[in-house]
């Protein structure tokens, strides 16, 4: 096989795979253009039975003429033949019997386009039902499509697959509150273990000595001050 024809035979089998994927998801195009198909070939087909039943309807007539013709000629032989007008009564049994001949093959060719007519309108129903059938099937498969689409939908969805607007704005809105209450609990964390809490707690217990050195400085003073006021009082006794 040459280079142009595996590339042929290439090109076919992608614009094969490109028309099956546009007819899946052209499902009611694909569906419409096949009812207006059939119902173009059930307008040809209609045409074609009128045609039928047209001659049905002419040989019928024909037969009607025929026996009326036959049915006035049969009478006047007897009347012919009795006035002795052998010529006359010639004629008059010729056309009876051409018309006998005829009406013999009229009803056979009647009979015959009467059976393709009624066949033929039998055909025409049914392709009408098909074409009612394929309008129904097209709805029930829209129906089937629409809810799998809905159904595939769905899914994704709750697979956390959907790329829908709504979905990734309240997922960035989880996030952004998760951070900001990581934010609150380190600055929580970190509040006892600060420099600055450090040195506020020293320079507080520093305060609490230096407040506990003066009072029991002055306790002693005190106190010495009442030993010698003692002192005092003994030697004047």
């Amino acid at each position: 096989m040459g280079f142009f024809s595996r590339v042929a035979n290439l090109w076919s089998g992608f614009w094969g795979l490109f028309i099956s994927d546009l007819e899946s998801n052209n499902a009611e195009a694909v569906y419409e253009a096949a009812i207006e198909e059939r119902i173009k070939k059930h307008r040809e087909l209609k045409k074609a039975v009128s045609g039928i039943v047209y001659l049905r309807n002419k040989l019928a007539t024909e037969l009607e003429e025929k026996q009326a013709a036959l049915a006035e000629v049969t009478p006047q032989i007897p009347v012919a033949i009795e006035a002795d007008e052998d010529e006359a009564a010639l004629v008059l049994i010729q056309k009876k019997d051409e018309l006998g001949a005829a009406i013999v093959g009229i009803k056979a060719e009647l009979d015959k386009v009467s059976t393709q007519a009624e066949e033929a309108k039998s055909g025409l129903v049914s392709f009408q039902g098909e074409i009612e059938k394929l309008k129904r099937e097209k709805h029930e498969m829209m129906a089937k499509k629409a809810n799998a689409e809905a159904q595939i939908q769905i899914q994704e969805s709750l697979d956390g697959l959907s790329t829908d607007a709504d979905i990734r704005a309240l997922d960035n809105v989880r996030e952004g509150i998760h951070k900001l209450q990581a934010e609150a609990d380190v600055g929580s964390e970190m509040a006892g273990g600060s420099l600055d809490s450090k040195l506020d707690e020293i320079k507080e217990k520093t305060s609490t000595v230096s407040a506990r050195n003066q009072l029991d400085e002055m306790k002693k003073q005190m106190a010495a001050k009442k030993a010698a006021q003692a002192g005092k009082v003994e030697k004047t006794i």
